[in-house]
C-alpha cells in the first residue's frame, strides 16, 4: 500500500499527535518516513521606516538561524521517536518556503505516496484569517493526504 510516507510537523502538540500517527502507520505498513519542517517567508511588513532597511539584514540573519535551531530541535525528537520503534526516517527542513507548497513540493521530490498532517480543523472567519496550510494541501496535492485532528 503505502511504502513511503512525508510527516510535516512544526512541533506544535497537535502536529505531535499527528507524528504519533504516522508513526504509528508507518510500523503497521512496514513504510519508511521522511519528517518535515518548514519555516515561513521572512515577514517584510515594518521595513517601511527609515531604519527598515539597515536592521532587515541582521534580522534576516537572526530569524533564519533561530529557524534552523528549532527545525533541528523538532526533527531530532521526531528522528528519535522514529527509531525507537524501528522506523527508518529521515528529515528535511525548507526555509523561507510557504508549508502548503512546501509540504507538496518535498513529498513529490522524494517520492512519498501519503503526507501526514495535522489540521485544527478551524473554521470561518479563523480559517479565513490563520489560513489553512491542511485545506491547501488537501487542494492542491496528487498525492493523497491524511489529516489528523
Amino acid at each position: 500500500m503505502y511504502r513511503h510516507l512525508l510527516i510535516a510537523t512544526d512541533g506544535s502538540e497537535l502536529a505531535c499527535k499527528g507524528v504519533r500517527e504516522g508513526l504509528s502507520l508507518a510500523l503497521g505498513l512496514q513504510a519508511s518516513v521522511t519528517f518535515l519542517n518548514v519555516t515561513e517567508p521572512f515577514p517584510v511588513f515594518g521595513l517601511g521606516d527609515p531604519l527598515g532597511g539597515y536592521a532587515a539584514g541582521e534580522t534576516f540573519n537572526d530569524y533564519r538561524e533561530e529557524g534552523a535551531r528549532i527545525a533541528a530541535k523538532i526533527l531530532g525528537k521526531c528522528k528519535s521517536a522514529a527509531d525507537e520503534i524501528g522506523v527508518g526516517a529521515d528529515t528535511v527542513h525548507v526555509e523561507m518556503a510557504r508549508p502548503a507548497e512546501a509540504i507538496i513540493e518535498t513529498a513529490t521530490a522524494r517520492g512519498c505516496d501519503l503526507i501526514v498532517m495535522a489540521s485544527h480543523g478551524r473554521r470561518g472567519l479563523g480559517r479565513l484569517l490563520l489560513g489553512s496550510q491542511a485545506m491547501e494541501v488537501l487542494s492542491y496535492s496528487s498525492i493523497p493526504v491524511l489529516v489528523v485532528r
